[in-house]
């Protein structure tokens, strides 16, 4: 296939690229030098993901590449390589899908994720884990992390029974944290703050909305609007006034695009 023979080309060259005659700084990469850079590709492919172009094609390239670069790493130490890495996914795909390569029947999504969480818990790696909140990496980003903790715990009944309770709530974090603002201790503040914050993410997660995605969007917008002032006025002779007013404008022009 010449698709085996590209990714076994990509594989040699990235090898080159680690070995004696290669490149300096790919030979002193490690794991744990490479973690902001893997971070770094992650958010740029997911932003190329709005465009689905040219774009999303060379990040895909990089995610890949950190891929092939780690199990290169791990191969060097004698732990795995690639090849190894591409036959526990294919394994762990057929397992998952018992519906699909095996006798058991389904009738929603529902099922699937059900039967899903069964066999996960049965594999190896997860087979240590002694709460249901475990796996959930303490490095995720903040509203990522408590969605999914919210939704680990949502699995055995710990969950507001409705939207109307989740809205209760978030009003009286909103009190707790005026109050807070109050008295003027800024630990109880910042706790506060972070209370109002996880509730607003169980609002989304009622709502069905991607809490992240959501925020994104907002920054999103904001920034649009901003620039929207910016290309309108001299940013240091205008006053509050004024980029009010060019606020309310953009929000206007910019809704008509």
């Amino acid at each position: 296939m010449i698709f085996m023979k590209e990714f076994d080309e990509l594989i040699k060259v990235i090898k080159t690229l680690r070995g004696p005659n290669g490149c300096p700084w790919d030979r002193e990469q490690t794991l744990e030098s490479l973690k902001p850079y893997l971070l770094e590709e992650t958010y740029e492919v997911l932003e190329a993901m709005d465009y689905a172009d040219e774009r999303l094609k060379s990040e895909l390239g990089d995610l890949l590449l950190h891929i092939i670069f780690q199990a290169d790493i791990l191969e060097e130490k004698k732990i795995f390589e690639i090849k190894d890495v591409i036959l526990s996914l294919k394994e762990k795909l057929i397992r998952r899908h018992p519906h699909v390569f095996g006798n058991i029947q389904v009738e929603n999504t529902s099922e699937v994720l059900s039967n899903w969480e069964k066999i996960k818990k049965e594999e190896k790696e997860h087979k240590n884990r002694v709460s249901i909140l475990d796996g959930i990496p303490q490095s995720f980003p903040a509203l990522l992390r408590a969605e999914k903790l919210q939704k680990k715990a949502s699995k055995v009944g710990f969950d507001w029974k409705n939207l109307e309770d989740v809205f209760e709530k978030v009003k009286e974090e909103l009190k707790e944290l005026e109050l807070e603002l109050r008295k003027g201790n800024q630990k109880s503040i910042e706790e506060e703050l972070g209370d109002l914050f996880f509730t607003l993410v169980n609002l989304s997660r009622h709502l069905k909305i991607d809490s992240e995605m959501c925020l994104k969007s907002a920054c999103d917008k904001f920034e649009k609007r901003f620039r929207y002032i910016e290309n309108r006025c001299n940013m240091e002779r205008t006053n509050s006034d004024e980029m009010e007013s060019l606020w309310n404008e953009a929000k206007i022009m910019l809704e008509k695009k």
